[in-house]
């Protein structure tokens, strides 16, 4: 899944920290998410959209070049 995270708290200009402290999570979940390596739950989803004003899709999408690779 590919995401606008990094981005939006650069506009923000907030560190890593920073941002896992406004949404209750570690530094490690952020930089997670932000590098793919983990996708959120779908409450920490809403809390993001939330705290970010903007709809879910706006910072998630799903990355269909990985899907296609990994079906049969």
């Amino acid at each position: 899944m590919k995401n606008r995270l990094k981005v939006l708290r650069a506009e923000r200009d907030w560190t890593q920290a920073e941002l896992a402290q406004h949404l209750s999570v570690s530094r490690q979940t952020i930089n997670a998410i932000e590098t793919g390596r983990y996708d959120p739950s779908l409450p920490l989803a809403f809390r993001m959209a939330r705290l970010f004003n903007m709809r879910i899709e706006d910072i998630f999408q799903p990355d269909f070049e990985s899907e296609v690779e990994s079906q049969p």
